[in-house]
């Protein structure tokens, strides 16, 4: 091929063509007469199984129709049945009136013939239904029958297939191995003719091979002589090392003999302590189950008074249910009292600042007025009124705690958790230096507000998704909280932590309810502490067995879990919230924030406090809008003139 070129490749690509050409053609065109075939066959094999369907649809669709006209039959027939039956227990009435015999008798003939009506009625209902029902076994009997004919007739259309389908392949193959004989002949002339010219040029290079095979056997046989030697020399060596390694291993193996016999005096000695432990053990299992015995009984009684001290405590949570709900109405009272107050306070306050602010500003109007005359008239220079920004406010100063947006809030949250994680090596001690939230642990509100960016993605528009793609995890998701923050109208740090409480008050109160629905108690009839339940325990249970103390113990800390479920709201881990609680729970947390916004918010103001830093700044100010300079030139002024 290579002294050929690219004539040699153009020929064999020709020749596989043909190939192809013959043999293919001929499988291509028996697969597509086979699937014909096979498509008509299962067709007609098919259609039984159509036709059967057909007319077991339309047999149920006639059975429907016949079953509401019967049961329309029958409740017509029990309409006019109760009906005469009324009209027949009516007439019983009539006939304790009747007096006279005669009309009696008539009375009661009547009622019998009408009695007669109804049972023939009723019989010549049952006559009909029995006769539908013999009806119902004929066809039974025909579909049976003919289902079986129609199974013959599939099994023998299924057979005709196969035999057809048989004898088909059996052409079509044929027809394939004759097209296979015609290219296997084409193929052995050319292989022949291909293969007596390569014999001629391998009978060449073969002579060639020989006379140099003939000179590297004589060099093979002075090297093998050389090697026969070396081997010899090797092998005594070997010899002698390994009838010594024979010698060690012959030693230790008397020594791993005397092992093992030791070591089966040892177990021996072993099995006969086991047994004897055995022994020991039997007896300390009866003693076990004579104290179990005691332990049941003692558990009785245990049950009977956590019964009796059940009903106690349940009727004491009532009592303190009742109270609850009385200081709770107080505290309400009590609050709208101090919003009254703090909204009075507030507007006294600013009376009081507004009226000595304009006697300070009446004081240093004057003198500037003094000011200007001084210099205007005076000293003959011009005059500026100075602008200083105290003289512009009116009333308190509008500066009540500055609160951090709820978007830069997060933005820090994170930057400083990723940097604590990245820069230390432990991420408890990581933790450890990133100050709380609000006695929330930083890591949970991390880990609410990355999933509040995962699963809120429906809040950012489309636009917006595709641009931050190309962004980093951490800038990604400072984006998507803005977004949502802007969506769920919350903009400062007091309704971001007001968001991280509602989820976790959300979770606790899922716990809650699936804790007392295991205990199978309600939440509103919760037991109060261990501690109280001691107390008011009598003092003749300190006498009782060391189990009954455990027993007590033991139902003391489930009464503990059940009534105190929202104790250790801040300190549940931060994974925790499943992210398919999410949609849920920010749904819910939307329609209280709406609720929570509606409140009055000027009370809400006052009751929040002023920051009064800057007020002793601001009188100060006010105190020394002159400045020092210009009292120096005034006493100058003053000492000038008192001399002239």
């Amino acid at each position: 091929r290579e002294t050929l070129g690219e004539d040699a490749e153009t020929k064999t690509t020709e020749e596989e063509e043909k190939e192809q050409r013959g043999s293919h053609k001929q499988i291509e065109e028996s697969r597509q007469r086979l699937a014909k075939l096979l498509f008509e066959g299962t067709q007609l094999v098919t259609n039984v199984q159509v036709a059967a369907d057909c007319r077991e649809a339309q047999r149920r669709a006639e059975e429907a129709e016949l079953r509401l006209q019967r049961v329309e039959r029958l409740e017509n027939e029990a309409k006019t049945d109760a009906c005469k039956f009324e009209e027949i227990a009516s007439k019983w009435t009539l006939a304790k009136e009747k007096t006279i015999p005669q009309e009696l008798w008539e009375l009661l003939n009547q009622q019998q013939r009408q009695c007669t009506l109804l049972l023939e009625e009723k019989n010549k209902l049952i006559g009909e239904l029995r006769q539908e029902l013999q009806s119902k076994d004929e066809q039974y009997v025909y579909a049976l029958k003919k289902q079986s004919d129609d199974i013959h007739l599939l099994s023998e259309r299924m057979e005709e297939q196969i035999r057809n389908m048989l004898k088909n392949y059996r052409h079509e193959l044929l027809q394939i191995e004759k097209a296979f004989e015609l290219e296997r002949q084409e193929l052995l002339d050319d292989n022949k003719k291909k293969w007596e010219e390569a014999i001629q040029a391998h009978n060449a290079q073969e002579l060639e091979d020989l006379a140099a095979r003939m000179k590297k056997v004589e060099e093979f046989e002075k090297q093998l002589n050389q090697l026969h030697v070396q081997g010899v020399e090797e092998y005594n060596t070997m010899k002698s090392q390994l009838e010594s390694n024979v010698q060690t291993l012959e030693e230790q193996l008397q020594k791993v003999k005397a092992t093992y016999q030791l070591n089966q005096e040892k177990l021996e000695y072993n099995l006969q302590v086991l047994k004897k432990q055995d022994e020991e053990n039997t007896i300390i299992k009866s003693q076990q189950k004579r104290k179990l015995n005691r332990l049941h009984d003692v558990l009785n009684n245990l049950r009977r008074k956590l019964a009796k001290q059940e009903k106690q405590l349940r009727e004491e949570n009532q009592n303190l249910a009742a109270d609850y709900e009385r200081i709770v109405g107080q505290c309400k009272e009590l609050q709208k009292m101090m919003r009254h107050f703090a909204a009075s306070d507030t507007e006294k306050f600013t009376e009081v600042w507004l009226m000595n602010e304009e006697e300070a500003k009446g004081l240093i109007r004057r003198a500037f007025e003094a000011d200007r005359i001084i210099h205007t008239q005076q000293l003959g220079l011009p005059w500026e009124e100075p602008c200083y920004w105290f003289l512009n406010n009116t009333g308190p100063l509008k500066d009540y705690k500055t609160k951090s947006s709820a978007s830069k809030l997060a933005a820090e949250l994170l930057t400083d958790m990723a940097s604590a994680e990245g820069g230390s090596e432990n991420p408890e001690k990581a933790e450890d230096q990133v100050a709380p939230l609000q006695n929330i642990s930083r890591k949970t509100v991390k880990r609410i507000l990355e999933l509040v960016s995962d699963e809120s993605g429906f809040l950012i528009e489309s636009k917006l998704l595709r641009l931050l793609q190309p962004l980093g995890k951490h800038e990604r998701t400072l984006v998507k909280l803005d977004s949502i923050f802007a969506a769920l109208e919350i903009d400062s740090e007091d309704d971001l932590y007001e968001l991280v409480d509602f989820f976790l008050k959300y979770r606790a109160q899922d716990v809650t309810v699936t804790q007392v629905g295991r205990m199978g108690t309600c939440p509103s009839c919760c037991l109060p502490f261990p501690s109280q339940a001691a107390q008011e325990s009598p003092a003749s249970q300190d006498a009782e067995d060391p189990a009954a103390d455990t027993a007590e113990d033991g139902s003391g800390s489930q009464r503990c879990e059940l009534t105190s479920p929202r104790g250790s709201l801040h300190s549940l881990p931060p994974t925790y919230v499943r992210a398919d609680d999410i949609l849920r729970i920010l749904k819910a947390f939307v329609r209280d924030f709406d609720k929570l916004r509606g409140k009055d918010d000027s009370a809400k103001d006052s009751l929040r406090g002023r920051d009064s830093s800057k007020d002793a700044e601001y009188w100060n100010a006010l105190a020394h809008a002159i400045p020092e300079s210009k009292l120096k030139l005034w006493d100058a002024l003053l000492l000038a003139l008192e001399r002239y």
